[in-house]
């Protein structure tokens, strides 16, 4: 407690901020003032906490862009025209990406957050495996936008400008949903709680909104060239976008499988 030449060589010095010395207070990294040692919990919680919602904000953005630059590679890669327009794809960033993930920002702290083991002290926050599992996010979204404007363009042959506002609706919505994937990487949204961050559904329903408004509003139709979609199209569109939520959901199933199965062996 007032060993100052130890509490400067730890990785994290820690003094009593009523009994400790002066000397041991200065070469510290944290101070307790209150001297109670639940104090010190409650900060790791607290630190741990904001540490993961960082993960969470960083993990929803990433994947996120890379689904959009996944939509105009393999589009200009197979021959296809522009799925997007650049105007829809600075609309995705600024109001479909921010608003959830300034949400994940504030998640509520996992209440299985102490009893994980601490992480290695040089682990960059984008580590390869999550670096990798946000590519197959991003491949998710970008399947699901390309899938909707190939079934409009091709197959309804509905014209360019409907087949790219089904593309730009099923992106934006299935990023949507796909913030709630990144709220926890391995419980099951449904054990969480779909309710526990009613910011994030808030900021859904306001980003939603604004989407429809994109769509429907005749001002903005003639900025975005957009049209209105038909019924079928809305189901297409739903059936899509839920598409990596649910998948999503299915892994996480399986590797709690796995290390279930693991634990017992």
């Amino acid at each position: 407690m007032n060993d100052a030449p130890a509490v400067k060589e730890a990785d994290i010095g820690v003094a009593m901020g009523i009994t400790g010395t002066d000397v041991t207070k200065e070469v510290s990294d944290m101070i307790v003032t209150d001297d109670n040692f639940a104090s010190i919990v409650a900060a790791v919680e607290e630190g741990r906490g904001i540490y993961d919602n960082i993960k969470k904000f960083v993990h929803y953005l990433l994947s996120c862009n890379a689904g959009e630059i996944l939509v105009m590679f393999v589009s200009v890669l197979i021959g296809w025209p522009a799925p997007l327009l650049p105007i829809h794809i600075l609309w995705v960033n600024l109001v479909t990406d921010g608003l959830p993930a300034l949400a994940l920002g504030v998640d509520p702290v996992d209440p299985a957050i102490m009893r994980r083991l601490p992480r290695p002290r040089h682990e960059p926050v984008v580590t390869k495996s999550r670096a990798l599992w946000m590519l197959a996010q991003g491949v998710f979204m970008a399947a699901c936008s390309l899938l909707a404007f190939a079934f409009v363009l091709f197959i309804e042959k509905e014209g360019i400008e409907r087949a790219r506002t089904a593309a730009f609706i099923v992106l934006a919505c299935s990023q949507l949903a796909h913030s709630f994937n990144c709220r926890n990487e391995k419980e099951s949204l449904f054990t969480i709680g779909f309710f526990t961050n009613k910011k994030l559904i808030l900021a859904n329903a306001i980003s939603f909104f604004l989407q429809m408004a994109v769509v429907y509003v005749p001002f903005l139709q003639g900025v975005f060239k957009t049209q209105p979609l038909g019924l079928f199209d809305w189901v297409l569109v739903i059936s899509l976008s839920s598409f990596p939520l649910w998948a999503m959901e299915i892994i996480k199933i399986l590797n709690r499988r796995k290390e279930n199965l693991k634990t017992n062996v």
